[in-house]
């Protein structure tokens, strides 16, 4: 058995080749992905039955079980995202500028992959499939790190799409599973061979890895999402609104965990959202001015600063728009926040200054999504501000290089003022 350096020196290797891979071979491998995933679906199922069934028994939370589970609507949706995957244009080699430095003297920056990601991610084992995916379409050799508690089903999905891919043209040790926690502290040490790490889980682990590594780190901790409910919302809309962005999936990133209502409709509009949302179980707690208004629980600062991926909603009213994102802009985590209104001033001015990588306006906030962005799929949700930021597809998985060709050109000519430099736009593609 090879140690993580070896995988990862192994990996990194298959990067230099993958890079070169045709947009062909590529599309290629991912088709050839999602037949073996339909084909094999006793497999996959068997596999994960010993995980859900494990997980009972260890008592895992009941958030992390709903996301262990893979069924067949799990399996259809992660083959879906392939064939939509197959139908995007490939991000690598793409010409992104091109100056005329002089005559006969042309630079070129050029989308490229970014070589070697490290992903440690949740117990989600559709996670695994749209982040190997992702990668092999943009040209990147992946190490995955899944959760222990879906070791089976992450080992068959790893199993197929290893052999799926290298079937079709796709370099060997291109995808390596990792399986231990021993082991993501000695990926941490790899900055030799792996470029990125893109971590997905808690504050406290995403600091610990940032702290623990050389290596690049991109991703989000917490999902902190808010909806806000402006006074001159559409108050049906809003609770449609909200008991989607609650409910519809509680135990994911982009679920809503806190509601911000403005003053002057939170006594009509709160009792109308309460309705509906005991009709789903939701355990609701709010400020001093919401339980005057419903019977509800007691929120604490704390709340304002929980993720919590369950059946349980705090609301605050807020004086308007600015406490609002005064608020969001506190408490939230820079993933998701919604507003709900008619105005579009005020929408237009939310979106401008609540500072998170997602804004919407009159939508739910489980739309944010790489899926549903039409990005064939996400490695995760990005709140970094440098290189991607929001769900992270194929565009956040290259960065570029600069091709500059020549015909025998030398500096001292310009340090001379023999030659000078034109520095002209041109509307080309690099070639050679």
């Amino acid at each position: 058995m090879m140690s993580i350096d070896q995988l990862a020196h192994k990996a990194k290797q298959a990067s230099f080749q993958l890079a070169a891979v045709s947009t062909e071979v590529k599309n290629k491998a991912l088709k050839e992905i999602a037949v073996l995933l339909d084909q094999r679906r006793p497999e996959i199922f068997e596999a994960n039955e010993a995980d859900m069934e494990q997980s009972q028994r260890d008592n895992l939370a009941m958030p992390l079980q709903k996301r262990l589970k893979f069924d067949h609507q799990k399996l259809d949706d992660v083959i879906a995202g392939i064939e939509s995957l197959i139908r995007l244009p490939d991000p690598v080699g793409n010409t992104l500028m091109a100056t005329e430095l002089d005559q006969g003297l042309e630079l070129y920056r050029v989308s490229c992959p970014i070589g070697v990601i490290g992903v440690i991610f949740e117990s989600r084992p559709d996670a695994l499939v749209q982040i190997s995916t992702l990668c092999l379409k943009s040209g990147n050799a992946v190490l995955l790190k899944g959760g222990s508690e879906a070791k089976h089903t992450n080992r068959i999905l790893t199993e197929i799409i290893r052999q799926a891919s290298e079937e079709a043209g796709i370099p060997s040790g291109w995808i390596q599973l990792l399986e231990t926690r021993d082991d993501v502290n000695e990926l941490l040490k790899q900055d030799q061979d792996v470029d990125l790490i893109i971590p997905r889980g808690s504050n406290e682990f995403v600091r610990y890895i940032m702290e623990h590594s050389n290596i690049p780190v991109m991703g989000h901790a917490d999902g902190i999402c808010h909806c806000y409910v402006d006074e001159a919302a559409d108050l049906e809309m809003a609770v449609r609104i909200v008991v989607d962005a609650k409910t519809q999936y509680v135990a994911v990133c982009n679920a809503t965990e806190t509601v911000l209502v403005h003053r002057e409709i939170a006594a009509s509009f709160l009792p109308k959202l309460k309705a509906a949302l005991d009709v789903k179980g939701v355990d609701i707690v709010g400020c001093p001015e919401t339980r005057r208004i419903i019977p509800v629980g007691d929120a604490t600062e704390e709340d304002w600063r929980t993720e919590y991926l369950d059946y349980k909603l705090s609301i605050r009213v807020v004086d308007g728009l600015e406490q609002a994102i005064e608020h969001i802009n506190t408490y939230g985590s820079g993933h998701t926040d919604a507003i709900i209104t008619k105005d579009a001033a005020t929408a237009g001015k939310f979106m401008e200054l609540v500072d998170s990588g997602n804004v919407f306006w009159n939508c739910s906030t489980r739309f944010s999504d790489g899926y549903r962005y039409g990005l064939g799929a996400e490695v995760g949700i990005s709140t970094n501000k440098v290189h991607a930021r929001g769900p992270v597809g194929l565009d956040g998985l290259v960065i570029y290089k600069y091709k500059l060709i020549g015909n025998g050109h030398i500096v001292e000519d310009y340090a001379n003022k023999v030659k000078h430099f034109t520095h002209r736009k041109l509307e080309k593609e690099f070639q050679v």
